[in-house]
């Protein structure tokens, strides 16, 4: 007898998560492992974040706070926005969540309906669809090509739309593929969305971790007129290293951010109150440790690609910003192994390349595209280097 619900049954757990976990599973017994698989930064988070934290814990601030999120950490993402875009938002439409996961989970039980439609521009971040999902919504999948860098095609997103569909998430610099999209792309897609009514979710949360020196920008960049109908979501894992400290935060309409206030208030209550004073001190300190970030990001990104390069099949794009590149290794499938097992997937792939070259990498049929695998450059040049000769040396002996 299984007491399991519906809605978990088909639920699997994140590709990421799980590659990573099996990564330093190996590594902890004794495996010499180059993990490429993770989504976070291998900074230390700033000395003056964790002073910020270590203060308020002296102090004693270490009990209940508000569910929406401390005042003076959400003035300070409102002072954030302000200066990053230019839009004016009031504290009482920003709700501080447990990381940018769980804001974007609040806002998806907040507006979605049973069988509504989402739709997810792919290649996606893979927890966009199961949380569509466990809304009750149904995630309407908007294809895209490796020749046109990612961007779908506006004739195929407005194709893509029926009476049930009622909204979409945006991520740019995108997660798995590292790009960023175009002025044209954004001011087309916002024509879509007033005509059709649509809200939108954007997943910032990448938006500072850029290699052109441009500021951020999403769609609101482009399209003002959309505030009363987007949501920014984002948070201090990636941009200040803070990946354990969880918290992220969605800004939008008083409204739905009321109710996301009300499920949070019945879930998780708030997030770490003293957690909330070091991301206050994030928004609000020095930033020099992000540019300092970014300028490491990008150099690797540039040694990465150009390794990438001296090995024959392999298709992918520079990567504009966050921290990946989405590799097309597709040239290989249908090749054997030594023990003559073929590869046929990315799923293959990734196997392959953590037994024989002892290095993880995401397969890209979590993100929508199976032609591909996701390589994180979150680590040292020297470990990318030998990674990627690894991964040369077992390509070599398929057969």
């Amino acid at each position: 007898m299984s007491f399991l619900s519906e809605r978990v049954k088909g639920l699997k757990p994140s590709a990421t998560l799980a590659i990573d976990a099996k990564a330093k599973a190996l590594k902890e017994q004794g495996e010499d492992i180059l993990n490429l698989s993770a989504g976070e930064p291998d900074f230390d988070t700033p000395e003056h974040i964790k002073k910020a934290c270590i203060k308020a814990l002296e102090e004693g601030f270490t009990k209940y706070v508000a569910t929406q999120g401390i005042l003076s950490l959400r003035k300070a993402i409102c002072q954030r926005i302000k200066e990053d875009y230019g839009l004016d938002y009031s504290p009482e439409e920003v709700i501080v969540a447990s990381g940018a996961k769980q804001a974007i989970f609040n806002l998806l039980l907040a507006l979605v309906n049973l069988g509504d439609e989402v739709l997810i521009l792919s290649p996606y971040w893979v927890s966009y669809p199961p949380m569509v999902e466990i809304a009750g919504g149904i995630p309407k999948i908007v294809s895209s090509s490796f020749e046109k860098r990612f961007e779908p095609d506006l004739t195929d997103v407005e194709a893509s739309i029926s009476p049930s569909t009622k909204g979409m998430i945006l991520n740019s610099p995108s997660n798995p593929t590292g790009l960023i999209y175009r002025r044209e792309f954004y001011l087309g897609l916002s024509e879509i969305i007033k005509k059709h009514n649509l809200w939108v979710i954007s997943d910032d949360i990448y938006d500072r971790l850029r290699f052109d020196g441009k500021g951020p920008e999403n769609i609101l960049t482009f399209a003002k007129e959309l505030k009363d109908r987007v949501f920014l979501v984002n948070g201090v894992s990636k941009t200040y290293a803070m990946t354990g400290w969880r918290i992220g935060w969605a800004v939008g309409p008083k409204e739905v951010i009321k109710a996301c206030s009300n499920l949070q208030g019945q879930s998780t209550s708030h997030a770490t109150s003293f957690a909330q004073k070091g991301a206050e001190a994030a928004l609000t300190g020095p930033q020099e440790p992000v540019k300092v970030m970014v300028e490491a990001f990008a150099n690797r990104a540039k040694v990465l690609c150009q390794a990438l390069r001296e090995i024959p099949g392999l298709r992918f794009h520079e990567p504009q910003g966050a921290f990946y590149v989405f590799v097309d290794f597709s040239a290989y499938y249908g090749r054997k192994t030594e023990a003559e097992k073929e590869i046929q997937s990315s799923l293959d792939m990734a196997d392959y390349l953590l037994d024989q070259a002892k290095v993880a990498l995401v397969p890209g049929v979590a993100f929508g595209d199976d032609a591909f695998l996701r390589i994180s450059f979150a680590t040292s040049e020297e470990v990318l280097k030998l990674a990627v000769d690894r991964i040369n040396i077992a390509l070599k002996k398929l057969k």
